[in-house]
């Protein structure tokens, strides 16, 4: 049976949505198509912006994010009324709730001064709904024994997808409002439009995501508690066609790499840590006529697990897949990463890194940390936000475990920019 939100005064006796389900104009909305775009419409448009492109750009974004949040707050009222009590799944509601209104409310603009005006209220927004992700992943890993395997993957993968596509749309706007009357694309290193790079080169990213890995502390540990031997993490080598470039989302295709180098050297070092020497990952890159490949190889092991049946349920948020789900350790990092939220990108899982080294040079212990507060790097969203990213534009991302040697993980982007987005109303 699904819940209505005109019997939700046991979970929210205050909330604004109490008659949502009645809302008239959440069904003007919800009854609208959403208008999914392409890299290269997003690029095109945003190539050689002036002030009335500009303003048209934001009032495409102040029209077309109600549309898509007012489709997911339709699936959230179809969830059985055991779901929508779980903790953290009715402030997920709020939050869209109260951003549907505004958005529904918010006013045309028509000069660069009410741009300015709506910039700072997107940026409000994006921060607002920067607990989203651990909230939807907490409530539903509690849910996970009420719901079918599929029909749980489905609607998260839903939420997430339409997220990032929130997210993008704000923050590609954002960027083209703070470039407006420079040509960014013409730059001599890295040339974009917004938040797309149209010379995106891989190697580099490749590179720079090693390097940030091996600035993180040694004594980290893994799921079950081991530590990784202090000696240093393996070395990666880059082959193959190794001058790429092509047009992406940088902070997307960073955060893919970064989380399965950094899966891959964590394996590496835990397999190995009787060896006095550690085995290289291998990152090979290639192109294809439509796409462009990466395969990451490593020697830790293979993925096999008494909790895992298979390598692609890594990417599900049901218990009956992944078994570390319903893990204490991983609900209470989940329950810590509500309260400060997670918007999913490679410079937010480095910070506490860095602050921890800081903390160590300067003889002082991070508050946070010590509070119990801090980032948790086990909270099990890197692999299903790294699959969920490489999915939005028509990409896909396969882990094909060699049990007892070791793992190689096979990432396929669109180089031609011409995939719209992954949305599913």
């Amino acid at each position: 049976m699904s819940w209505r939100f005109r019997n939700s005064r046991q979970v929210q006796p205050q909330s604004t949505a109490l008659h949502f389900y009645q809302n008239r104009q959440l069904e003007f909305y919800a009854s609208k198509e959403a208008n999914r775009l392409s890299l290269r419409q997003l690029v095109f448009f945003g190539r050689s912006m002036d002030e009335e492109k500009l303003i048209k750009s934001a009032n495409y974004v102040r029209t077309e994010l109600p549309v898509r949040i007012a489709h997911r707050l339709r699936d959230l009222q179809a969830l059985p009324y055991v779901v929508v009590t779980q903790e953290g799944v009715a402030q997920v509601y709020e939050l869209y709730w109260s951003a549907f209104e505004k958005f529904r409310r918010y006013p045309q603009v028509t000069t660069l001064e009410e741009n300015e005006a709506f910039c700072e209220f997107l940026e409000r927004i994006v921060d607002e709904h920067a607990t989203v992700i651990p909230s939807l992943s907490l409530g539903l890993s509690l849910s996970s024994p009420h719901l079918p395997p599929d029909s749980l993957d489905a609607f998260m993968r839903r939420m997430l997808v339409s997220r990032i596509s929130r997210r993008v749309l704000a923050e590609h706007h954002l960027a083209l409002s703070k470039s407006l009357g420079t040509n960014s694309l013409s730059l001599s290193e890295d040339p974009h439009v917004g938040i797309i790079y149209t010379e995106l080169n891989l190697r580099h990213s490749i590179d720079k995501c090693v390097a940030l890995l091996r600035g993180r502390p040694h004594d980290i540990e893994d799921e079950i508690g081991e530590s990784v031997p202090n000696r240093g993490w393996p070395e990666v080598i880059i082959d193959g066609h190794v001058d790429t470039k092509f047009s992406y989302i940088r902070e997307h295709l960073e955060y893919i790499i970064f989380e399965l180098l950094k899966n891959a050297m964590t394996a590496t070092g835990l397999n190995h840590r009787s060896s006095s020497s550690l085995p290289p990952i291998r990152a090979t890159i290639v192109v294809g006529e439509n796409d462009v490949g990466v395969r990451i190889s490593d020697q830790g092991g293979g993925l096999s697990s008494i909790r895992i049946k298979s390598p692609s349920d890594l990417f599900s948020f049901s218990h009956i897949r992944n078994a570390t789900r319903m893990d204490d350790t991983r609900l209470g990092a989940l329950r810590s990463a509500s309260s400060r939220g997670v918007k999913a990108t490679v410079a937010e899982q480095i910070r506490p890194w860095r602050t921890e080294q800081s903390n160590v040079n300067s003889n002082n212990k991070d508050p946070e940390r010590e509070a119990g507060i801090a980032p948790h790097p086990r909270i099990g969203l890197g692999l299903p936000m790294s699959n969920i990213f490489t999915t939005y534009f028509g990409g896909t991302l396969e882990l094909v475990s060699l049990d007892g040697w070791g793992t190689d993980v096979y990432l396929r982007l669109p180089k031609l920019g011409t995939n719209l987005e992954g949305i599913e109303l």
